[in-house]
């Protein structure tokens, strides 16, 4: 009997350290529908502060190193060779928008870009060289953004900033590149925080919903924050984790004691 009792307070512990409710597999879009067919709205994206913008101007001139040049910025990645054969410094061209919301371009000089996208600045920027400049008549302007990128906090399984190379990226493949959600993230009142004219807003995105395809939010801006905040059931785990290794911890001593008792009386 002695024994018996011994036992049991050995794997008292133990059993009360797994003692830990269980969780539900996250889901997404539940009860949705077939949508296939259906005509999908994509935002367009919008200049903001603190934006690298890559501007190219082309035209059909014979000497577009002399003519295109002008209005383009040198652009060479670290490592490349020049023609005396030393290795440029020369970081990769881009127009970083400052925190009035301009950029400074050659020959052209300030412009507001903030608030724009990238149709109406490669219009902007053609019609300022079509006005100062009459050998390059109608030249093609090419915008792109380069430093994209969403930062994913909370109840993930890899938070942090996620940069990524296209101009589009939904809230799920933003999680999704974030491991997905923990057992305890709540996918129904997804926080997003984002900047609009200067201004930030925060949205709650519920990922289980069937309209979430229909949110404003569902395709991220660049610099958007996306925040899952954990369930209570968290807050009360932990609370009885802590509980539980205090019994535990009295327990392995109590146990030791007897032991000790029992090999030496």
């Amino acid at each position: 009997m002695k024994h018996l009792r011994l036992v049991f307070f050995l794997f008292l512990p133990a059993w009360l350290a797994s003692c830990a409710p269980q969780q539900q597999m996250a889901r997404y879009v539940n009860d949705a529908t077939d949508t296939a067919g259906l005509d999908l709205s994509i935002p367009e994206l919008l200049i903001q502060r603190n934006d690298l913008l890559s501007i190219q101007v082309y035209s059909a001139s014979t000497k577009p190193e002399i003519t295109d040049a002008l209005y383009n910025l040198p652009c060479a990645t670290a490592g490349s060779q020049g023609g005396s054969g030393q290795v440029s410094s020369l970081s990769p061209c881009g127009f970083l928008v400052d925190a009035s919301g301009n950029i400074e371009y050659p020959r052209i000089g300030l412009l507001h870009v903030q608030g724009l996208n990238k149709q109406q600045l490669s219009d902007l920027v053609k019609k300022k060289i079509n006005e100062k400049d009459s050998v390059l008549t109608d030249p093609s302007v090419i915008v792109r953004f380069q430093n994209l990128k969403v930062t994913v906090m909370g109840e993930v399984k890899a938070p942090g900033v996620q940069s990524f190379p296209g101009e589009r990226i939904t809230i799920l493949e933003a999680i999704g590149l974030a491991g997905d959600l923990t057992d305890f993230g709540i996918k129904e009142k997804v926080k997003v925080i984002r900047e609009v004219n200067g201004k930030r807003q925060v949205a709650f995105v519920d990922l289980s919903s069937t309209r979430l395809f229909e949110s404003p939010y569902y395709n991220l801006m660049q610099n958007d924050v996306v925040l899952v905040d954990p369930t209570s059931r968290k807050t009360k785990q932990q609370d009885q984790a802590v509980v539980y290794q205090k019994i535990s911890l009295g327990l392995s001593i109590v146990t030791a004691f007897a032991l000790i008792y029992n090999v030496f009386r």
